[in-house]
């Protein structure tokens, strides 16, 4: 299934895409696409709807994050072997941890904020991950089985302020729109294995990121059950998984940063694209 939020910012509502790409409503069943329809059980029932029975949304909607009221936007860093090259920083020997705060999320054509006086704003497309059962200390052979779905995610960063300002990563992770998710929820039953998509990015019509999620360092069922031994992991919570070389801060002889009036283009094979455009904050 393909799931999804719908409509203003702060009033969206759940909605499933139907085979013919038409959005259908889906508030008379749940309230919203979070951490309580997100289990195995109310995603069954959703599956057992008769789609061509639920109201069609006309227009052309606002989308949505396709999560709403996130608990946790955890973040892996450095996951692909060429990306951590092109950052002239080691492989890591365990996964690098980072979040983003749950403010940065916002739909996935929304414009991005260049923040005021950045000017190292970067793109990273990534491998969304959903929890859909939570836990701890969860066995890497079961880390699967507590998945919803997976998601494009747009890490979207400040190299300055994640890198030569001191302390951690985060405060150049989690500015305001600086976490666009979807389009759309895909749930697991309809990916077939989240080590073998493809994945790429544009801007202005250029291509600079063309990867596979095969190329990891750390696999998903290997982040989640590391990642549930120092937190629980709770239906809601997204994590995004690492991006693959192509970054601004990579492009050589000299690094590319975005800047107010561009467009970005992402996709993940089987999960959608997302476009924004950047303005300045």
């Amino acid at each position: 299934m393909k799931l999804l939020r719908y409509g203003p910012v702060g009033q969206e509502k759940p909605g499933i895409l139907d085979q013919a790409g038409k959005i259908r409503d889906l508030s008379a069943h749940i309230s919203d696409l979070n951490g309580a329809a997100l289990g195995d059980a109310s995603l069954a029932k959703i599956r057992a709807l008769d789609i061509n029975s639920l109201p069609v949304v006309d227009g052309n909607p606002r989308i949505g994050a396709c999560v709403g009221n996130i608990g946790k936007f955890i973040c892996i860093g450095l996951n692909y072997a060429d990306h951590a090259a092109e950052s002239n920083l080691p492989i890591p020997a365990e996964p690098v941890v980072f979040n983003k705060w749950t403010s940065a999320v916002c739909g996935p054509n929304d414009n991005v904020k260049i923040p005021r006086s950045s000017k190292k704003t970067d793109w990273e497309v990534e491998l969304g991950v959903v929890i859909g059962k939570g836990g701890a200390y969860i066995d890497e052979k079961d880390a699967l089985s507590h998945v919803a779905g997976y998601c494009v995610v747009n890490d979207v960063s400040e190299r300055e302020y994640q890198i030569e300002r001191g302390g951690t990563w985060d405060k150049g992770k989690g500015c305001d729109t600086f976490g666009p998710i979807g389009p759309w929820l895909v749930t697991r039953d309809d990916v077939a294995d989240p080590q073998k998509l493809g994945m790429w990015l544009e801007v202005d019509g250029k291509r600079y990121q063309n990867g596979n999620t095969s190329t990891m360092i750390f696999g998903v069922a290997h982040i989640i059950a590391y990642l549930s031994k120092f937190m629980s992991l709770q239906p809601g919570d997204v994590i995004s998984t690492g991006t693959p070389p192509g970054v601004g801060m990579g492009v050589k002889p000299e690094a590319v940063f975005l800047r107010a009036g561009q467009t970005m283009r992402l996709g993940i094979d089987g999960l959608g694209e997302q476009q924004q455009k950047t303005i300045d904050a």
